[in-house]
């Protein structure tokens, strides 16, 4: 992706205010999801064809890691270290999600794509992360 391609998705050129964006952006839909398992887990465990105590757990641990995304965002400049390892987080997800899909999970058809497309967005999240990350230190120089 060109330094364009991602200062019109981020709205921005300015590499620090990109680097926010796609932190908070990362934040507001992890948190919705978070949100959801927790308030819906019977409803969507059954949709989705997972336990909905493991919807809860997930529901749980989500809240705090877009807290802690959210006050990364919050930051005026997050440090390199902290979106480091946001982005490597977010690439375990994916894996992790992908493999479990692949050797533990049995959802329904829609759990199944659920799955997958979640594990998309999150790799995508990480990918911009990591280009706004590398602008942000390319701009320091």
């Amino acid at each position: 992706m060109s330094a364009t391609q991602l200062a019109t998705l981020a709205r921005t050129s300015a590499p620090q205010s990109m680097l926010r964006r796609f932190l908070a952006l990362d934040a507001a839909v992890t948190g919705g999801n978070a949100l959801a398992y927790l308030a819906f887990s019977g409803p969507l465990g059954r949709f989705l064809g997972v336990d909905s105590t493991l919807l809860l757990a997930l529901g749980a641990f989500l809240t705090a890691y877009a807290a802690g995304v959210g006050l990364l965002a919050a930051r005026r400049q997050p440090p390199a270290l902290g979106v480091r390892a946001v982005v490597e987080a977010n690439l375990a997800w994916t894996a992790v999600s992908l493999v479990a899909l692949a050797l533990w999970l049995t959802p329904s058809t829609a759990g199944a794509v659920w799955t997958v497309l979640q594990s998309l967005t999150v790799a995508t999240f990480a990918a911009l992360q990591y280009m706004a990350l590398r602008a942000r230190q390319g701009s320091s120089d």
